[in-house]
């Protein structure tokens, strides 16, 4: 009670989802999913995804490391990219590169954002320390985040149901052809994707074609955990979600809007995509009192990955991160680790 109390006195203004469901863009979405699961995400999972060609800048290098900034047109398809708002249709990349190293001889790792993460400084400096190792970190700046996010969008508080699941969609297909780009262009012997708290990087590693490092960090099985078990179910909109369906003659309660919302953000269960091409290189990292996540939730989606592994570090959803980067960077080497170099596959 004592937790409900402190985030309805400090409830987020606007909160998610303040203007709905997203109406035909939802729409779109769900029928998109349904066709996706499972045979279209079983047989994707052997897809080369699309080539990108990012244009680059050097933002600054030194004698042992490069920090270049790239901008390249979202790979995803022509119906979903008019679905995305203008402003996210261009992403961009900040990649951090060791110098004087052979990129077979290198990995690289795709670093994906967590709620709220609007800029590349956190998530550099997570893997900056890395480049001693010949491991490179390239940041992803997701749609509806910063320089992506829409005009009218205050903060990371989505204005719709369907704008959480377009973001999602289109930072799968964007890492994915980021890693493919690495692989095949640029010659990386090893690749990886890590995220923080949201369920991106577990799906991008179980759909990628080949075997990647893949690095959840403090995140859960699905989006429905964090909205209706996490605290941000103190922050949602859901008396909205309930008025929309009244406008449109359909009759619910507040509880029967909430079964709504959660059948819409079952869509994200990670449980029902395939495993990894190499389940034991997925390592999650989870904390001891995570207000946002719940144990049980990391521990489904290891149960249903067999090989992969659950470390544990003590705190909250922020506090464990900001104390123990060092345990995610060696999650993140441990896993590289267990990855094959390119030349043996």
């Amino acid at each position: 009670m004592y937790t409900e109390r402190l985030c309805t006195e400090r409830r987020i203004t606007p909160p998610f989802f303040s203007r709905g469901w997203g109406g035909p863009k939802l729409e779109l979405l769900e029928r998109m999913a349904k066709q996706l699961f499972p045979t279209m995400y079983l047989e994707g999972q052997n897809w080369p995804p699309p080539l990108v060609r990012p244009v680059w800048r050097t933002v600054w290098e030194t004698k042992t490391a490069r920090l270049r900034e790239g901008v390249f047109q979202t790979p995803c398809d022509d119906e979903l990219t008019a679905a995305l708002p203008p402003e996210s249709r261009t992403a961009r990349v900040a990649w951090l590169v060791p110098k004087d190293v052979p990129p077979q001889k290198m990995s690289c790792v795709v670093h994906l954002a967590g709620t709220g993460d609007h800029t590349y400084d956190r998530r550099l400096r997570l893997g900056g320390p890395l480049v001693k190792q010949n491991i490179a970190t390239m940041v992803l700046e997701s749609p509806f985040y910063g320089r992506r996010r829409p005009f009218l969008q205050r903060g990371a508080r989505l204005l719709c149901i369907s704008d959480l699941l377009l973001l999602g969609r289109a930072t799968i297909e964007e890492s994915r052809s980021l890693i493919h780009w690495l692989d095949t262009e640029e010659g990386f012997g090893k690749m990886g994707v890590c995220g923080l708290s949201m369920v991106h990087a577990s799906m991008v590693g179980s759909l990628h074609p080949t075997a990647v490092a893949t690095l959840p960090f403090l995140s859960p099985h699905s989006a429905v955990v964090a909205f209706y078990e996490g605290i941000l179910k103190y922050g949602t909109a859901w008396e909205v979600l309930r008025e929309e369906l009244e406008a449109q003659k359909i009759t619910m309660t507040l509880d029967e809007a909430r079964e709504r919302t959660r059948t819409v953000l079952s869509l994200t269960d990670v449980t029902r995509f395939p495993i990894p091409k190499n389940a034991n290189a997925v390592i999650f990292v989870a904390a001891t009192d995570d207000g946002y996540l719940p144990k049980h939730s990391v521990l489904e989606l290891q149960k249903a990955w067999p090989g992969s592994e659950v470390r544990w570090v003590t705190g909250g959803h922020v506090a464990s991160f900001i104390l123990h980067n060092d345990e995610f960077r060696r999650a993140i080497v441990d896993g590289l680790d267990r990855v094959d170099w390119k030349e043996s596959w």
